[in-house]
């Protein structure tokens, strides 16, 4: 199989798996955020801070959304430590964040090893508008490297800037859910043919752009629910890229 999917804890998980066996680290971490005051991030689940009270669609509630700025950093800069002993050297790392959180982000992953080579922005076109002020209409993704990229063995040109809408309606299976749109895009920093980690690989869309994009992938997800949603996704997208060649027959 091109992916392998963990359900449990990511430190946990990442502690198991042997050193230099990916080649990108993208990932969407709980940074604790999504409210104007720090009692409004911390005591209210990602649920309440994610979804409108009027939602049709019932999505499951997920943890790690409650640590204060302190606690944040450290978590994810002893994740990002183990990722980037799991990464081959010359690999990349993307981190998802907000504006509130992109200090902190980018000093866990500097702390983690990683050399920080720029942010990238996803612009969501169907955000709220603000009256008397500027809309929250994007959010971020911190990038680097571990160790120098060798340009010549991916030679790609990616974009800085992204634009799509989150999933909606009975496509969003998933509170913070990104488009597969977007991440398709991002899995081409990893060589064709390369592996894909996600630690926080939520309803799996990560995995299912990267082997729409001839990645493999490693994904670890933490809640039971969002884990089968992810298998789903994943073995769904296996079945619909096999070809007659992936296919041996036998007598």
């Amino acid at each position: 199989m091109p992916f392998s999917l963990h359900q449990g804890d990511a430190l946990s998980v990442l502690a198991g798996l042997p050193d230099g066996c990916v080649d990108s680290v993208i990932t969407d971490p709980p940074y604790n955020s999504g409210g104007r005051t720090a009692k409004e991030r911390t005591t209210r689940s990602a649920k309440q801070k994610y979804t409108s009270a009027d939602s049709k669609n019932d999505l499951a509630d997920f943890t790690g959304e409650n640590m204060d700025q302190r606690s944040y950093t450290l978590w994810l800069t002893q994740i990002m430590t183990e990722a980037h002993r799991l990464t081959k050297v010359g690999g990349s790392a993307l981190l998802f964040t907000d504006w509130r959180q992109l200090p902190a982000t980018t000093d866990a992953f500097q702390a983690a090893g990683w050399l920080w080579l720029g942010i990238l922005t996803w612009h969501k076109p169907q955000a709220r508008p603000q009256k008397g002020k500027f809309r929250q209409d994007c959010e971020y993704i911190v990038w680097g490297a571990k160790g120098k990229i060798d340009a010549a063995a991916n030679p790609v040109y990616l974009p800085g800037l992204y634009s799509a809408s989150q999933p909606s309606g009975s496509k969003r299976q998933h509170i913070t859910q990104k488009p597969v749109s977007v991440m398709r895009e991002l899995v081409k920093i990893s060589p064709p043919g390369g592996t894909v980690l996600d630690f926080c690989a939520g309803s799996g869309s990560t995995g299912v752009a990267a082997l729409l994009e001839g990645r493999d992938f490693i994904g670890v997800e933490k809640t039971q629910h969002y884990a089968s949603i992810a298998a789903d996704r994943l073995t769904e997208t296996v079945r619909e890229t096999l070809t007659q060649d992936d296919v041996v027959l036998t007598v």
